[in-house]
């Protein structure tokens, strides 16, 4: 080989070693390049917001979402309602309305009831045939955004019965509904060695708070966790899930008491029936030998258990829309013994001896009257001796001598009035109550925290 074409070979060789250095390159290029879109489209991936409802996506619910800067998130009420099966309306249940400061929704099951600058929520168990409302706390106040009632990821949990779980690294959010929970974990607790669920509504919300009530071959109740471990010994003849604490009613020889959570006693099994009275004070009426008492959460006895009666039958009064029969006027705790009622208040004090005949005026002849108990805006309530009525305050105490001839409530445009009528003449009830220096409860409330601001004032320029 001469010079020449060695020269003409080594520049073949360089020209392929270039080529192979450049398709080598362009192979390395092309690869950084398709990592590089993959591992984009995986970043605006992560941006999207994934929302899954019993394990469907929902476009529309998360479009609905309103996340606030300290990473509260907020919810339209009514707007959400029909994704979990359930109908809205404006105003309040059973005092029908368009307010719009007000909001309810129902399913076939339940009623859960928003007010404007509350935070805290009423809930009516329609499976039963009761009255009786149960409320539920949630942190931050019900809101409005452009008109519209908003409530928290919380208040969504407790009004629909869900779980919501935010995910913030993960940008997704998954929501379970109880019946979706409760028909999974069915299944599941066949393998724990139990026949079946508890079918009973309020006992189906258990699950949201990571406890199953159970039943075995034997038809006792227990209680265990989403894992199986045991929480209440299945060897009760009946278990009720008290939402409002996260406790248990437990019944065993025909007779109750409660469980805390995590199994342990907090009331006796003692009693022939327990109801909860007010969640706040931790209060409940029990039943012993046919007589009522109150105890506090701790089994300690508030009201001696001698009794024929504690609570009214609110029923009789669906226009006061009470939502408590065993407290009215935010304070007084209605008492029957030997025929006649006496009031107490949530601490068990005795405020009135037992004199009245009855509590509520409850319309006879006056067609255009309403059967009334209490004046809600004012707290008070209304109380007959001899036929004769009067109203007593939150405090116990009567507003006049029992003298009236009633006491009643009209309707009148969608509006209450309230009238006293003495020997034949009738008053306005709200004007008699403003002129004697009795003010709507709004404003006790607003004296109430300027005199603690002004008090904390003081205390602060002392020291």
């Amino acid at each position: 080989m001469n010079l020449i074409e060695e020269s003409f070979v080594n520049k073949e060789e360089k020209k392929k070693k270039t080529l192979t250095k450049i398709i080598l390159i362009s192979i390395v290029l092309i690869i950084i390049i398709i990592i590089s879109i993959i591992a984009y489209l995986m970043y605006l991936q992560s941006t999207v917001l994934k929302l899954t409802i019993d394990g469907q996506a929902n476009e529309q619910l998360k479009q609905l979402l309103v996340f606030e800067e300290d990473g509260t998130i907020y919810a339209p009420i009514k707007e959400i309602a029909s994704f979990f099966g359930y109908e809205s309306y404006n105003g309040e249940y059973n005092d029908k309305s368009e307010i719009q400061s007000k909001c309810y929704v129902q399913n076939e099951n339940e009623v859960a009831n928003f007010e404007l600058g509350e935070n805290k929520i009423y809930k009516l168990d329609l499976t039963k045939n009761t009255n009786d409302y149960e409320y539920l706390y949630i942190k931050q106040k019900v809101k409005s955004i452009g008109g519209v009632l908003y409530t928290t990821t919380e208040g969504i949990e407790k009004a629909f019965n869900i779980s919501f779980q935010y995910d913030k690294d993960a940008n997704a959010i998954t929501i379970f509904t109880m019946p979706y929970l409760n028909q999974y974990y069915s299944k599941i607790i066949l393998d724990y060695g139990y026949t079946s669920l508890s079918d009973e509504l309020i006992n189906q919300k258990a699950v949201l708070n990571d406890k199953l009530i159970v039943q075995q071959n034997n038809n006792h109740y227990g209680v265990i966790n989403s894992n199986g471990n045991i929480v209440i010994e299945p060897k009760y003849d009946s278990i009720t899930y008290l939402s409002n604490t996260g406790d248990f009613l437990v019944q065993t020889n025909q007779k109750v008491g409660i469980l805390a959570s995590n199994g342990k006693t907090k009331v006796g099994i003692m009693y022939d029936n327990i109801e909860l009275m007010d969640s706040d004070s931790g209060l409940y009426v029990v039943k012993k030998d046919d007589k009522y008492g109150v105890i506090n959460i701790n089994g300690d006895t508030k009201i001696y258990i001698e009794n024929d009666e504690i609570g009214l039958d609110t029923s009789r009064f669906v226009q006061n829309n009470i939502k408590n029969k065993y407290i009215l006027a935010d304070n007084l705790i209605p008492v029957k013994k030997d025929n006649y009622w006496a009031l107490y208040n949530k601490n068990g004090k005795q405020l009135t001896e037992y004199k009245y005949d009855d509590l509520g005026y409850i319309v006879s002849s006056n067609k255009n009257a309403i059967n009334l108990l209490v004046i809600p805006d004012y707290n008070v309530l209304v109380a007959c001796k001899d036929e004769k009525y009067t109203l007593i305050n939150s405090e116990g105490i009567e507003l006049f001598p029992t003298v009236a001839d009633d006491i009643y409530m009209t309707m009148s445009g969608g509006e209450k009035h309230y009238y006293i009528g003495v020997n034949d003449q009738s008053m306005d009830a709200i004007e008699y109550l403003n002129k004697n220096g009795i003010t709507p409860r709004q404003e006790q409330n607003i004296n109430n925290s300027n005199n603690s601001n002004n008090r904390d004032t003081n205390n602060s320029t002392e020291e």
